[in-house]
């Protein structure tokens, strides 16, 4: 099952990863390059962390790893101009830092 999950996960982080780098280079019209890059990133990188959160060495870790998740995922529907878009910026933050630390208390246990 592991095995599953982890290539879920590495697919929807490739295909987050295009996500941002069409945003980046303006590959589609405005419109689409804004729903790629600043909303499907957002929810793609939420599932990657729902994923992941099950699997992480450090049992305190896997809640806030959930609130991460929940946070980028509901982040990618608030409109671009909200006043809370921030907030999914804060929970990928979150996510990364957790998923690395999660790592290396990992590695030295």
């Amino acid at each position: 099952m592991r095995n599953n999950v982890n290539m879920a996960q590495g697919i929807i982080s490739v295909l987050a990863l295009l996500c941002l780098i069409v945003g980046w280079f303006n590959i589609f019209s405005p419109e689409i390059n804004d729903i790629l890059s600043r909303k499907l990133f957002y929810l793609l990188i939420g599932l990657s962390f729902l994923l992941q959160a099950p699997f992480l060495a450090n049992q305190k870790l896997k809640i806030p790893m959930y609130i991460a998740a929940g946070v980028c995922i509901v982040g990618s529907f608030l409109p671009v101009d909200s006043e809370l878009s921030f907030v999914k910026t804060i929970g990928l933050l979150g996510g990364v830092i957790i998923s690395f630390s999660s790592r290396n208390i990992g590695r030295n246990q």
